[in-house]
């Protein structure tokens, strides 16, 4: 797949836009793509965060963490992606609900993007929950203004919005009497974790995102077995969106660093390979 455009639109986060006809016709807001960036790489699931059925491209939001995604994040526009897969795993369930608040963190912002828009199309009204640690991490801000009735923003540092985090703010407007019919939150596992639990009290429907525990994204390795009302799933096939208070958050939670040690040995040969 032919890279169209791509630019650093925050601190070590990226959007890259690649020329996919097929993905854009059948792609649904929620859904991904596995990327490999050259033949060496491993495969990298990423939510597609925006599609032109006209052009033919798709976009994705990703961050520079590791050595795939650095030499993902190196790759130039004209250049080729060496693998682009998809589009996997479910869609979110776009309908009328009433007032749906999405909360994204991180790459995560991209990803509640392309919900906002299908949701508000549908009637609902749609407040985002835009979350980092200083402003100059935020991104997006205008299009997703563009598609949301209102975007909160939360800020670590509070240089913009609320000082503190999404899971902060979030709690604070619902104990000042916000309801929300539904809460989508995408990100990291611990804002979903934190999302998910302030939500529970109040019985407020609430999907998490489980991209970031996938390895394989088709159901082959078993990586991504999550535990959901007592039975396994797997993120990729079966999900990758889940009711967060379903969710056996203790068994996510201590996988977070299963992979640690690999990735600082494979962030090493990867530097070295470049010296």
């Amino acid at each position: 797949m032919q890279i169209i455009d791509k630019s650093e639109i925050a601190p070590n986060v990226y959007a890259c836009k690649v020329r996919a006809e097929a993905i854009a016709k059948k792609v649904q807001p929620g859904q991904f793509i596995m990327v490999i960036p050259d033949q060496y790489s491993e495969r990298t699931p990423i939510t597609v965060a925006d599609w032109n059925t006209s052009e033919g491209t798709i976009t994705f939001i990703f961050l520079d963490i590791g050595s795939s995604t650095n030499r993902l994040a190196e790759l130039k526009p004209g250049e080729e992606i060496f693998s682009l897969t998809g589009p996997l795993g479910n869609s979110f369930d776009i309908k009328k609900y009433g007032s749906v608040g999405l909360v994204g963190g991180c790459y995560g912002i991209g990803g509640i993007y392309p919900a906002a828009r299908a949701l508000r199309e549908k009637g609902n009204r749609v407040v985002c929950y835009s979350e980092a640690r200083s402003k100059f991490l935020l991104y997006w801000n205008k299009k997703l203004e563009e598609v949301s009735d209102e975007v909160r923003y939360a800020t670590a540092d509070g240089s913009l919005g609320f000082k503190g985090h999404a899971y902060d703010l979030l709690e604070t407007d619902l104990k000042s009497g916000v309801k929300y019919d539904l809460v989508i939150t995408v990100g990291c596992t611990f804002l979903m974790y934190r999302i998910s639990k302030v939500t529970e009290p109040y019985q407020m429907k609430t999907i998490v995102s489980m991209n970031p525990i996938m390895i394989d994204g088709t159901g082959m390795c078993g990586a991504c077995r999550v535990e959901v009302d007592g039975a396994t799933r797997f993120a990729c096939v079966d999900g990758p969106h889940f009711d967060g208070h379903q969710m056996n958050w203790d068994l996510v939670l201590a996988r977070r660093k299963a992979y640690l040690d690999e990735e600082i040995v494979s962030g090493e040969r990867h530097d070295y390979g470049k010296s």
